[in-house]
Order: structure tokens, then C-alpha cells, then sequence
């Protein structure tokens, strides 16, 4: 069964399912109230609803005032609000640009009702992606609101392990850059820099994911089906991953800028070692040729014997202070 699609200039989704199978899909949200009558359970998705759809939301779902708001106001928090007969939620979707190491975020919000649950986004949130868990998932379908909250949390929460093993890819890159022959100091500092900020912010969109996970799994808080408690527990677990990998990727990170700056001060130290050798190579010839540049008479002043003596002197005494620069390795 397919209704006629809502006349809105708001990009939405509606499904209903009864016991456990889609009945229908695309319908207007005036009808909403209508499939929850009939015993179905509802997913409606919003890409940047406007106030008068909330306020039709509103309605139709008896949702409170101050959740409503939150939904409204961007910024949130990732959270988990109680109200009275319904839940609110508030995450973040990410998207790392693999090039750059630049990670966005987009806000991911949702009410979820006994029978209903509401996904609010920018367009920014690959729908797609949710709706290819729910079919993929479709004999979970029968445990209702619970299936579509899972389905959306696991969603996310795949999107932050996505963005992670792509930054742990982005550092080892780094991490192999430092020892390049050719160095590349400021490249590596400008992507070590980008990677930090960028696992600042997926830290702060995807720590507080384990409280609101851990919440929704107390059992006497009666807000998911049992059966699908082990399904929160694998979400559960990737948050974890998550939070642990952010922790270990950002140490490394900072182990990068401490050896950059390292190997910065071993290189200055081989470029000052060979600075230094070469004057004091040159400070011999300069130190020969002042002294038979005298105006006194000494033993083959104005002789050719001088010339070739101060020539021979200038080449052993310099090849021998290079020869003992070279064995200790300062040249």
C-alpha cells in the first residue's frame, strides 16, 4: 500500500510498518496520526523542517514544547532527553575529507515516541545510508521504534569508526613522511595540526554517544525492546572503539609534533656540526697565508720555496682536519 506524497517544499520520508512489514511509505504527515491508529509503527524524516512543520509535528505527536525547541535551535549537545511519553535526541553525523584530514559534522536530531520515531538533519546526512539499514535489516522491523532507533544509531556511530580508521590511515601517512630523505617540516606540521583539530572534534561529538547508548540499555528505564538489547550492546561496543582509537590517534599525534620538532633540532644540530667544521678548514689556509704575508724576512720569504711551502702546508693541514671531521662524522 503507497499513498500520495506530501505536498511540502520540505524534503521528507514516511514509513509505516505493522507487525514487523513496510504497509506504506511517501505518505503526508497528516496522515501520520492515521497509521499510528491503526497500530503501525512510523518513521517520518525532516532535511530542514521549517517552524511550521514542527508545529504540525507537534500535533500530531504531542511532543513537548522544549523539545521542540531544542529541535529548532541548532548547537545541541549530543544528548538523550526524557519527556513524558516521548524521548529526544540530539548527535552528530561526520564526514572526514580523506585529502585534507578536515572533518565536518552535521546535527542528527530525533523524537522517538512509543510508536513513532522523528529524524531531523541538513541536507549534509546521507539518508541513504539510513534507509539501506533499515531494508537490510528488515526482519528486525517487528520490535518497532526500537529497530528504527538502533538503525539510526548504528548509522552514526558507523560514520564516526569510518572517520576514524580514515584518520589513522591520514596519521600513518604522516607518520611516514617525518623520515622522508627530503623533509617536508611544514607539511607535516600543517596535516598534524589539521588531524588533531579534526580528532577534537570527532572526540567531542562521539564521547558523549556512550552515555546516551548506556542510558537507552538501563533496563528500568523500559525505553528499548529486550530482544534488541544485544543489537544496543554491539552499538555500544563501537562507541568504545571509537572513544579508545580517538585517544590513541590523538597521543600519536602528538608523538608526531614532538619527533617533527626532534629530528628539526637533530638536523640543525648536522648543519651547525658541518658549518662549523668547514670554517675551521678554512681558518687554516686564511691562518698560512696571513703569516707569509709578513713584511719581515723569514726562511723563503720571496722565494719560491715560501709559495710552495705555504701551498703544501695549507693542503696537508686542511686534508688532515678533514679527514679527522669525517671520522668523527661532523662532515
Amino acid at each position: 500500500m503507497t499513498t500520495a506524497a506530501t505536498e511540502t517544499r520540505t524534503p521528507t520520508q514516511t514509513r509505516a510498518y505493522r507487525e514487523g512489514r513496510l504497509v506504506a511509505h511517501g505518505f503526508p504527515l497528516a496522515d501520520v496520526s492515521d497509521h499510528l491508529e491503526r497500530d503501525c509503527t512510523v518513521w517520518v524524516d525532516f532535511t530542514d523542517p521549517t517552524a511550521a512543520d514542527f508545529a504540525q509535528l507537534e500535533d500530531e505527536l504531542d511532543l513537548h514544547e522544549l523539545a521542540v525547541e531544542d529541535a529548532l535551535n541548532a548547537g545541541q549537545r549530543p544528548k538523550i532527553d526524557h519527556y513524558r511519553g516521548h524521548l529526544f535526541a540530539a548527535l552528530y553525523d561526520v564526514d572526514l575529507d580523506a585529502g585534507s584530514g578536515v572533518l565536518t559534522t552535521s546535527e542528527v536530531k530525533a523524537f522517538v515516541t512509543p510508536h513513532a520515531l522523528v529524524t531531523i538533519h541538513h541536507p549534509e546526512f546521507d539518508v541513504a545510508q539510513l534507509v539501506a539499514a533499515y531494508d537490510q535489516n528488515a526482519e528486525l522491523a517487528a520490535h518497532g521504534v526500537s529497530f528504527l532507533l538502533w538503525g539510526l544509531l548504528d548509522t552514526v556511530v558507523d560514520r564516526h569508526f569510518a572517520a576514524t580508521d580514515g584518520l589513522d590511515d591520514a596519521i600513518e601517512g604522516i607518520a611516514d613522511d617525518l623520515f622522508d630523505p627530503a623533509p617536508r617540516t611544514v607539511d607535516v606540521q600543517k596535516r598534524s595540526f589539521a588531524l588533531r583539530k579534526s580528532l577534537v572534534q570527532l572526540r567531542r561529538v562521539s564521547a558523549p554517544m556512550r552515555e546516551m547508548v548506556n542510558t537507552l540499555l538501563r533496563r528500568d528505564l523500559h525505553d528499548v525492546d529486550p530482544v534488541m538489547q544485544p543489537y544496543y550492546q554491539d552499538v555500544y561496543d563501537h562507541v568504545l572503539r571509537v572513544a579508545e582509537q580517538n585517544d590513541s590517534l590523538r597521543d600519536l599525534v602528538s608523538t608526531i609534533l614532538d619527533t617533527n620538532l626532534a629530528l628539526q633540532s637533530n638536523r640543525m644540530n648536522d648543519v651547525m656540526k658541518k658549518v662549523t667544521s668547514w670554517a675551521a678548514i678554512i681558518a687554516v689556509p686564511t691562518a698560512i697565508t696571513g703569516f707569509y704575508g709578513q713584511n719581515v724576512p723569514y726562511p723563503g720569504f720571496s722565494q719560491v720555496s715560501g709559495f710552495v711551502t705555504s701551498c703544501v702546508l695549507i693542503v696537508a693541514v686542511g686534508g688532515l682536519l678533514w679527514w679527522q671531521f669525517r671520522k668523527r662524522d661532523w662532515l
